[in-house]
């Protein structure tokens, strides 16, 4: 055999290697909070529904309310990280509330602890500005706290546990299915929230995958949405379409990650709608599109095989104060089924 057809042999199984890593229930910690009565019942069934190890199980104590003091959260976090097993790269949070810790999102607190200089760089005095470069960010590794001294944190959980077992099934259920879905990205009438659609890929980047790019404030009727990505206030109509198992939707709001908000749709109606993953910012983040989900890296990174949890964090370049909502394990484009 030739050198060079040895060396083509090694890249090619080197690169097999990277498509089909991806995190596993082994590299999970799953966190209760003892003080919201639901959080032990999603635990309990988001455990048994992915294998997690018992050992991964961890109990916190916060008050059930929307934002933490610093003071609030530190010491909870760190009576974690003594505790926690060697390898584990991501957390799963069981609750709604709380959603942020000071001026950042608790997925982001959880991700690394609470420090000020995640806080937004303010300018003039204004409620919105820079927050840091996440070195995840289109990241090619695969394990981000041995590489990044930075863990994965994204809440599974609902308002109800129905909600709860919902969203963990949708998740369960996406896992090697290789999905024909479509992606919806839509360019709204709403200027400023509409930033993002200049990110929008073309057909042309993904030829092996349907997108749909529509000049639209919502779509109804489709059976098949695997991606929706908007720019709105509220986006009409979520619950007259359907959301295949695994799917992500989001939409570029000022506070879409607040729950049970009036003045702006919340992230969690994507969930309740049928979607596996959402996302919104917790606090007014200004239309920086680098704090939203870049829809192609998103795209790119899930359906080249990594978990949910993976390619939504890789697609945010400055996520202080976002909130990850989904089923951090769900993985359609994983490899080793006869759907490659």
């Amino acid at each position: 055999m030739s050198v060079a057809r040895i060396l083509f042999g090694l890249f090619a199984a080197f690169f097999s290697f990277l498509a089909s890593a991806a995190f596993t229930a082994n590299e999970i910690a799953v966190i209760i909070n003892d003080q919201d009565k639901l959080s032990k019942e999603i635990a309990d069934y988001y455990v048994a529904a992915r294998g997690i190890p018992a050992g991964h199980v961890f109990t916190l104590s916060f008050p059930v309310k929307g934002q933490l003091s610093a003071e609030q959260f530190q010491p909870q976090y760190e009576k974690l990280l003594a505790q926690l097993p060697d390898g584990i790269q991501a957390f799963a949070l069981t609750w709604v509330q709380p959603f942020r810790v000071q001026c950042i999102s608790i997925t982001s607190a959880f991700s690394s602890g609470f420090s000020q200089e995640k806080c937004a760089i303010l300018s003039g005095g204004r409620p919105c500005g820079i927050t840091p470069q996440s070195a995840y960010f289109n990241a090619d590794s695969l394990k981000p706290w041995d590489d990044l001294q930075m863990r994965l944190a994204m809440v599974v959980a609902g308002e109800k546990f129905e909600d709860a077992k919902a969203l963990i099934d949708r998740g369960v259920a996406s896992d090697q299915s290789f999905p024909k879905g479509t992606g919806y990205l839509l360019s709204t009438r709403d200027t400023a929230r509409n930033a993002r659609a200049k990110l929008y890929p073309k057909q042309t980047a993904f030829p092996a995958f349907q997108l749909e790019n529509l000049t639209a404030n919502a779509i109804d009727g489709k059976k098949d949405v695997f991606f929706y990505f908007t720019g709105l206030k509220e986006v009409a109509d979520l619950d007259k379409n359907q959301y295949l198992p695994g799917a992500i939707a989001d939409h570029l709001t000022s506070t879409g990650g607040v729950p049970f908000n009036r003045n702006q749709m919340p992230a969690w109606n994507w969930i309740k709608a049928g979607a596996t993953g959402s996302f919104g910012t917790v606090t007014e983040p200004c239309n920086y599109t680098s704090k939203f989900p870049n829809p192609r890296v998103v795209m790119t990174r899930y359906l080249s095989g990594d978990t949910l949890i993976e390619a939504y964090w890789k697609s945010v370049a400055w996520p202080s104060e976002g909130i990850f909502l989904g089923e951090p394990l769900a993985r359609p484009f994983g490899k080793g089924t006869s759907g490659e």
